[in-house]
């Protein structure tokens, strides 16, 4: 069942990735856009693949599985992911020193997010399980506040149409992700109210969601917002 999914992963994610590029724009501003969130599924796939031939994968002694190809994913699509909104926030503001101190701390604490996630998922006494993803939450937290604080009202300060668009991406991206830990908290890596399988079909879905379609998300709204914001000017 599980090599199922990770084969559809791994051909939905290829596919992705394709028309993401295909269709994405090319040209100046939002070409970084294009090049960004194509790889995102590119990645992913390759995740997926290595998950289908058993690469990277831990059965614990309890007979839950941790599958690192799945956390080295997220620490790298996820800083791309974050790094498109932070150019959307910054957009045309030309202060290369300040976009550079905003995407470090947030990759920062995005990567800690998915370095404790997977301690806590490796961690086999329960205290130190729970403190770990405790610890996770907490930089989790620290990237909703850059997302939604300061992030947030520069992309309003670029005019409504780009922060309209900011928004709409960022609440998008938030709701996903949200998902995320509460598949972990019920599932085999944690409180194991659901099996291994049901978990592994849970975060196809969500990978899909988080990397595709907020992929086509993202790129309509800011298509919309820079063709206003050029009107507007």
């Amino acid at each position: 069942m599980d090599q199922t999914a990770f084969m559809i992963g791994f051909t939905v994610m290829s596919l992705a990735s394709l028309a993401i590029y295909t269709t994405g724009k090319k040209t100046p501003p939002s070409h970084h856009h294009t090049l960004l969130h194509s790889a995102v599924p590119f990645i992913a796939a390759t995740a997926y693949l290595a998950m289908a031939f058993g690469i990277g994968t831990l059965i614990k002694g309890d007979g839950s599985a941790t599958y690192f190809a799945r956390y080295a994913d997220w620490t790298v699509t996820t800083p791309i992911l974050l790094s498109s909104l932070v150019l959307l926030a910054f957009h045309e503001r030309g202060k290369t020193g300040e976009v550079g101190g905003y995407l470090t701390s947030i990759i920062v604490l995005d990567v800690l997010m998915i370095v404790t996630g997977l301690i806590s998922s490796l961690a086999a006494a329960p205290l130190v399980k729970w403190v770990w993803f405790l610890w996770s939450c907490v930089a989790f937290l620290g990237v909703l506040y850059l997302l939604w604080g300061p992030l947030r009202a520069m992309a309003v300060e670029r005019g409504t149409a780009l922060g309209a668009a900011y928004s709409k991406n960022v609440s998008f991206l938030t709701a996903i992700w949200f998902l995320y830990p509460i598949v972990f908290l019920v599932g085999p890596e944690g409180l194991k109210i659901i099996t291994d399988p049901t978990s592994v079909w849970a975060i196809l879905v969500m990978d899909i969601i988080a990397k595709v379609v907020y992929a086509f998300f993202a790129a309509s709204n800011l298509e919309k917002a820079l063709h206003e914001h050029a009107r507007q000017a």
